[in-house]
């Protein structure tokens, strides 16, 4: 048995017919590789996880940023929806990704966004390896799924006008230099990944073919272990339904497509399968990465909540343009309720983490969630700063609670990929160099 089978084999899992199910840390059992908490002096230490959410083409400039520390930080009207987690939250500014600047709008903005790799024009992709892979690389042999790629958004194909593929507007998480990682755009199988759930039973519940096995296992776990329990199998019962409900328009979509003799790919949501309602997509594909964070079914994850050049729109919002057209006037009371959305999804996952007891906190407390953008306005498609906000204390080894502000400190102090380097650190994934930093960020 190889070592990553060993260590996977000492995992708390449920399994039925075509189904296998990871578990959150139960202390009064052995897992996650770690012995039995009574044999030890100290609790199980749990893991440090990284995951990155992505909102393409800008913020709202006007309603950005924030002043004071802690609880007394004071948010500006976009960040507002983070006003519970101001202890657990950093809002950075100043920083930059060099390489991305002066090149062109858009794809060239983007598609180094987490690698600070320089990007080739035309028809070969050449790039870099982004952070959140070479943390896949150096750490995926710890979990069953080395990373989670997920999108609300389909790419894009063809050139842009700046002779940038529409790859790099598309995609944020690469394996290679030449290779985006395929991202998951559909929620019923992003959920199937993570149990396993294959073959000609996957319509079927997951719950009712673990079922015995969750009882068995439920009379060997102490009281506050079993009300853990419940509590998942419960969050598990509740995304899988909406799961299920999304599988089923999946399925008549395809066979739409199959009829008018098209691919998938080229039909228009709904008609593809994917939630006409981008709020049900984004809440559901929050959902699927907290329960794979929770039972460390993988630490790494990254979500494109939407693409550079978006074309998604927001009739709840109030908006009629789509978002890329939107953004051109990016401090407008529409575009700002377009951003505030997508601050709402970072605190949704956040709060859904920080609900969930894990050690002497919680599954927030283990876990940094770099919420970034390829530009900080889209108006005037100024790259010369992001806007980068962090949450949560990565195992304890991030300072929280804290407005930084670089853009006063020097090109060389102020890059990304110091950034990067020092969270990766954090993960203990220390590297001489990433990008085009060879120091860590200071303060951070």
């Amino acid at each position: 048995m190889s070592n990553q089978e060993q260590k996977l084999s000492r995992r708390i899992l449920l399994r039925g017919a075509g189904v296998a199910m990871s578990l959150p840390l139960l202390e009064s059992l052995p897992v996650w590789g770690a012995p039995l908490r009574s044999t030890q002096k100290d609790p199980v230490t749990p893991p440090k996880r990284f995951v990155v959410q992505f909102m393409g083409t800008g913020i709202s400039p006007n309603n950005w940023g924030a002043k004071g520390e802690g609880a007394q930080m004071e948010l500006a009207k976009s960040l507002a929806p983070l006003e519970p987690f101001k202890t657990k939250l950093n809002v950075i500014s100043g920083l930059f990704n060099k390489p991305s600047t002066g090149v062109g709008i858009h794809p060239g903005m983007t598609g180094g966004i987490l690698s600070g790799a320089s990007l080739s024009r035309g028809a070969v992709l050449h790039g870099g390896v982004s952070m959140d892979q070479v943390l896949a690389q150096r750490l995926g042999q710890e979990t069953a799924q080395p990373s989670l790629v997920l999108s609300c958004e389909k790419p894009l194909t063809g050139y842009h006008e700046s002779n940038f593929s529409m790859a790099y507007s598309s995609f944020i998480s690469w394996q290679d230099a030449d290779s985006p990682v395929p991202s998951e755009v559909y929620p019923s199988l992003a959920f199937d990944s993570l149990f396993d759930n294959n073959g000609n039973q996957r319509m079927e519940s997951v719950l009712d073919r673990v079922s015995d096995e969750a009882a068995s296992l439920r009379r060997k776990i102490s009281r506050e272990d079993r009300s853990k329990l419940d509590e998942y199998l419960n969050s598990v019962r509740e995304v899988e339904k909406r799961a299920q409900k999304m599988r089923g328009e999946l399925s008549k979509a395809a066979d739409n497509a199959r009829g008018k003799g098209k691919p998938l790919v080229a039909m228009k949501r709904p008609d593809d399968g994917l939630p006409e309602d981008l709020r049900d997509h984004m809440r559901l594909m929050c959902d699927i990465v907290a329960l794979a964070i929770q039972t460390d079914k993988t630490r790494i994850a990254s979500m494109l909540m939407c693409r550079d050049l978006s074309g998604l729109f927001y009739p709840f919002l109030n908006v009629n343009d789509g978002h890329h057209i939107a953004s051109h006037s990016d401090n407008s009371e529409g575009y700002e309720r377009i951003t505030r959305h997508y601050i709402t999804q970072l605190a949704y996952l956040a709060g859904k983490l920080d609900a969930m007891p894990e050690g002497q906190g919680t599954v927030l407390d283990n876990t940094c969630i770099l919420w970034l953008s390829n530009m900080y306005s889209g108006s005037v498609h100024d790259n010369s700063h992001l806007p980068i906000l962090t949450v949560g204390g990565m195992g304890g080894t991030l300072k929280t609670g804290r407005v930084l502000n670089f853009r006063d400190k020097g090109e060389e102090n102020r890059k990304v990929c110091s950034l990067y380097l020092s969270l990766m650190d954090n993960m203990g994934v220390k590297l001489d160099r990433f990008g085009d930093a060879t120091t860590r960020l200071a303060g951070i």
